[in-house]
């Protein structure tokens, strides 16, 4: 039996408890922005997405939980600009993050290259390189819920 276990690397290490509060704000923002990919190749197809989520509601006749499947709309984060233009805005939870000091859209160009661009901001988001602008959009986020 011991011959069959020295095959193995064998290591001592631990599993964590928790991932820590970047890797979940990042984490959080990446689902979002898959979401927001989804949307935009649908469109650029000429399609509908509407992803569907599952939730409980009170059947009215029994009273008793009832689990059903309903279409959760997602709101689109670009828009056309004043010049014709695509903009793209990066949102965590309701507020929007600042990419540059005052700048909080990023300018597509032509609607067919919102997928190369969310594409570039998901590369970015998994190195890291907005996790101060999402700890700082978190931290208005909470401020809003304090009395």
């Amino acid at each position: 039996m011991t011959a069959i276990l020295n095959t193995l690397k064998l290591t001592a290490a631990r599993k964590t408890r928790a991932l820590p509060d970047v890797v979940k704000r990042r984490n959080k923002l990446l689902i979002k922005l898959g979401e927001q990919r989804m949307l935009a190749a649908a469109q650029a197809q000429g399609q509908h997405y509407t992803p569907t989520r599952f939730r409980s509601f009170a059947d009215a006749d029994t009273g008793a939980r009832v689990v059903k499947q309903v279409p959760v709309r997602i709101k689109p984060w670009f828009w056309t600009g004043e010049k014709g233009e695509c903009l793209l805005a990066i949102n965590y939870g309701s507020k929007q993050i600042e990419l540059q000091k005052g700048k909080t859209a990023i300018d597509v160009g032509a609607v067919e290259n919102i997928c190369a661009v969310l594409d570039t901001v998901i590369d970015a988001v998994r190195n890291g390189e907005l996790d101060t602008q999402i700890e700082s959009a978190s931290v208005k986020l909470r401020d809003g819920f304090k009395k």
